[in-house]
Parts: structure tokens; sequence; C-alpha cells
């Protein structure tokens, strides 16, 4: 078997990360989407995080993309500059693989390497304990959590917001 390859994503990679993620769409709780987006949807999507001068990773094994990852801005408004959301999506059959983890570490590294300061994760369903582990495992603390805010899947859903320190997070002020 192929090693897995962590890569930036392009909109060619549109169509296998919209079937990725309209699986978790359909059958998950970690996005509050409900309608999986179509392949030219993601692809305006990847567009969008890529204009904003952020990563936006594909895992592939051979041919096969086992998950993505990307970072997008968390506010619009100009004090938050420095801080991303990640997002980070594994196919079902690769889950408990270190595809995640993989991801998440490549990313953390592109982010701090763009000179930001904090990371947010923002995970839906406080039962998600694989995503809030492997956030935790690599170095995120928990922020709060949100009770209820989704409704998904006939029930109430909560999200648990978790948040790491880029470089020297809030320890110096950034190169204005």
């Amino acid at each position: 078997m192929s090693a897995l390859l962590i890569a930036p994503a392009s909109e060619a990679d549109a169509p296998a990360i919209a079937a990725l993620y309209g699986h978790h769409v359909v059958h998950g709780l970690g996005t509050f989407e409900e309608i999986p987006p179509s392949a030219g949807e993601m692809a305006g999507r990847i567009a969008g995080v890529l204009a904003h001068g952020l990563p936006y990773l594909i895992a592939r094994q051979g041919t096969a993309i086992l998950g993505f990852a990307y970072a997008s801005p968390f506010r619009p408004r100009a004090a938050y500059r420095y801080t991303v959301e990640d997002s980070v999506y594994v196919a079902p059959d690769a889950i408990g693989r270190g595809v995640g983890r993989a991801l998440l570490k490549r990313l953390i590294a592109d982010c701090e390497a763009l000179e930001l300061r904090q990371m947010v994760a923002v995970i839906g369903d406080s039962g998600n304990a694989a995503s809030i582990g492997l956030h935790t495992a690599l170095g995120f603390a928990p922020a709060g959590r949100n009770r209820s805010l989704g409704f998904k899947h006939g029930r109430w859903v909560d999200i648990v917001t978790l948040q790491r320190a880029l470089n020297d997070g809030d320890r110096s002020l950034p190169a204005l």
C-alpha cells in the first residue's frame, strides 16, 4: 500500500471532497449542513479558502482522497485576522488510521508559517470523542460548550469549542 501524502487541494479534487463531505452531511453531526453540496459548490469553497491565502489540504493514498482539512477565517472582522477555524473530515473507511492527525498537524504547521496566532475548533456534537480527542492530542484546550445550538437527525446537538495557540499566541504582539 502506498504512503499517505498530505498535499494542497485544488479545484480538481472537488468531486472527491464533495463525496467525502457529503457522507458526513448525511450521516454525521460534525457539520450542521443537511444537504450535501455539489462538486461545483465545493470547488467554490476551496477557491474561497485559497483566496484568503489559507491552506486547504487533502490526504491522498494512491489515487484515493482519504480526508481533507482547511483553515478559514474565524470571523470577518479585522480584529480576528490572526485567528482561524480549522475543519477536518476523514473518509469513513479511513477513520482511526491517523489520517485526521496527519492533516491537522500539517494544517497547524502551515498556519504557523503564515504567522497566525490562534486556531479554533468548533466541533459538532459534544459526544464526538474522536474529534475532541484528536484536537486535544494536538494541543487544543477546551474553550467552551454551547448546548443545543443545532437540530439535526431529530435531536438537539451541542457544539464544543477548543482553542490552540499558534506561534507565540498572545505572549507577544504580531508584526503589524
